[in-house]
């Protein structure tokens, strides 16, 4: 803030907008649709069906989107650059074009492996376990189940534990996805999630992978608990008007 202005706590903004709208919605959408599905063929809905439906659909979803990831990335990301190596995007229409013209369509899902698996573990963590929760802290703390104050408890927990969990991949995935070239050798720093894992170990210490955790958690945390308590008011709103 004292270099840039407050304002630049918000670069990205854009692309993190058409990310969320590709991303949120399709991992959602799709895992209702699968969730039901398995239940149509199994008879039953249990943690391990979900936690399966979680992966793959968050999986899915994190794919879809990588093109925006990439310019959340990109754009967030460039100020932080010494000047001489900033791309200076101006927007993420400006990012996407020039990502084309400069790198390829394939740029798009540079660093698309640990996003994937991101995505696929926070669709476990995030999803999966939030009725786990809800059951727990209704048993444990007399809340009645799918109230505010069970789902803040249980939002809040989930997102705890995705936030731990995806933290490394999330490390990986962004220095992935803003990387460059070696001007000597033309070859990419960072090839896979294992590679950029162990080498960021190896130089920085383990520690490094969780560099800015406590922002990373007040994000992850506050969209779970947001996001849930936003979809639990709006079931309420509709069952009574069916009623």
């Amino acid at each position: 803030m004292a270099e840039s202005g407050w304002m630049s706590l918000y670069d990205g903004l854009s692309a993190g907008i058409w990310r969320q709208l590709f991303y949120a919605s399709t991992r959602f959408g799709l895992f209702e649709v699968f969730r039901d599905k398995l239940h149509e063929i199994r008879g039953k809905t249990d943690f391990a069906s979900r936690v399966v439906v979680g992966a793959t659909t968050g999986g899915i979803a994190a794919y879809i989107s990588c093109p925006a990831e990439v310019a959340v990335v990109r754009m967030s990301n460039d100020s932080s650059l010494p000047p001489s190596e900033r791309r200076n995007y101006k927007g993420v229409v400006d990012t996407a074009q020039r990502i084309v013209k400069e790198e390829g369509v394939a740029a798009f899902w540079r660093g698309s492996t640990p996003f994937v698996q991101r995505a696929m573990m926070v669709g476990v963590f995030q999803v999966a376990t939030l009725d786990q929760f809800k059951d727990l802290y209704a048993d444990k703390l007399n809340q009645k189940k799918n109230s505010i104050p069970n789902v803040f408890c249980a939002a809040m927990t989930s997102g705890l534990l995705y936030s731990v969990a995806t933290m490394p991949l999330e490390a990986s995935k962004n220095r992935m996805a803003s990387q460059k070239p070696d001007p000597k050798t033309g070859k990419l720093p960072y090839v896979s999630t294992i590679q950029t894992m162990k080498a960021v170990s190896a130089k920085e210490g383990f520690l490094a992978l969780y560099n800015g955790f406590l922002p990373y958690y007040a994000r992850c945390g506050g969209h779970t608990v947001s996001m849930f308590i936003i979809v639990q008011v709006i079931r309420d709103a509709y069952q009574k008007s069916t009623m």
